[in-house]
C-alpha cells in the first residue's frame, strides 16, 4: 500500500498482485481481549516486527459478509502502518492507522487506482479501549470492522474473503508521521517498505466472537450484529 499525500511530496500507491502462498500467519490467543487471532509478524527493523492480528466469527457462511476485528502492535518508531484487505492496493478495503497519544487512530481508505486514497464509508471501525495502548516500546489498537470482508473488486463483481481458508494480505508502513495524527482523514507520507501474505483465517475463527465484541466495546449483547 504506497500511500501518498495530495498535500506532501509523496509518490503513488504500490500495485501488488496476489500470488497463492501457504498461509505465513500463525495462532495468537490474547488474554487481554478474550479474542482468538490470527497473527503476521511483519518485517520491521533487525529485532523488530509489526503484528497484523485477525479474529472472526465461527461459522461464517463462505460467500456472504462478516465482521472482523484486527489488532495491530507496533514498535513506537513507526509512523504509520496499513492493511490492504484485498493484498493490493486498488479495490479493496485499506486499513491505516498510527499512534495518537496514549490511543491509536484507524483510518479507513479506499482507492481505484494508484493515487491517494480517499476516505471510505464502505467499511467502518470502532476501537476498543481494551486492547488499545500505548507502552515504552509500542502503540497498539484493536478495533471491529464491518465492511472488510466483503468489498466491491470491480465495476461488476463484488470479492467476500474465505472465513474458512487463506487470503492474500498486504502491509505497508513508514517513519514518517500523519500531518494531523489526530484526524482519520489526515494525510501521511510515502510508505518505507511493503510486502504481501497469506493469511489463515480458519485459526482466527471464536465461537464467542459476538460475545467478545460485546464485551470489549462495553455495548450490549443484543445491539452486536
Amino acid at each position: 500500500m504506497r500511500l501518498i499525500s495530495g498535500t506532501t511530496a509523496v509518490a503513488a500507491l504500490m500495485a501488488l498482485v496476489p500470488e497463492t502462498l501457504a498461509a505465513d500467519s500463525a495462532v495468537f490467543r490474547d488474554s487481554e481481549t478474550g479474542f482468538t487471532f490470527s497473527q503476521y509478524s511483519a518485517p520491521y527493523k533487525i529485532g523488530k516486527t509489526i503484528a497484523f492480528r485477525v479474529a472472526v466469527p465461527s461459522g461464517a457462511t463462505p460467500g456472504q459478509p462478516y465482521d472482523a476485528v484486527i489488532q495491530v502492535a507496533a514498535p513506537n518508531d513507526v509512523g504509520w502502518c496499513g492493511l490492504a484487505w484485498g493484498g493490493r492496493m486498488t479495490n479493496d478495503p485499506l486499513t491505516v492507522a498510527w499512534a495518537n497519544g496514549q490511543s491509536a487512530v484507524v483510518s479507513s481508505r479506499f482507492t481505484t487506482q494508484h493515487s491517494f486514497p480517499q476516505p471510505y464509508t464502505g467499511a467502518s471501525y470502532e476501537v476498543f479501549r481494551t486492547g488499545t495502548k500505548s507502552n515504552s516500546t509500542h502503540w497498539q489498537y484493536t478495533a471491529l470492522c464491518r465492511g472488510c470482508t466483503s468489498f466491491p473488486a470491480s465495476s461488476s463483481r463484488n470479492t467476500t474473503l474465505n472465513p474458512n481458508g487463506a487470503n492474500t494480505f498486504a502491509f505497508a508502513y513508514a517513519s514518517g508521521k500523519p500531518s494531523n495524527p489526530s484526524s482519520n482523514t489526515s494525510s501521511f507520507p510515502v510508505h518505507d517498505s511493503y510486502n504481501y501474505w497469506s493469511h489463515d483465517f480458519a485459526s482466527a475463527a471464536n465461537p464467542d466472537f459476538v460475545s467478545l465484541v460485546a464485551r470489549n466495546s462495553g455495548r450490549a449483547l443484543e445491539f452486536v450484529a
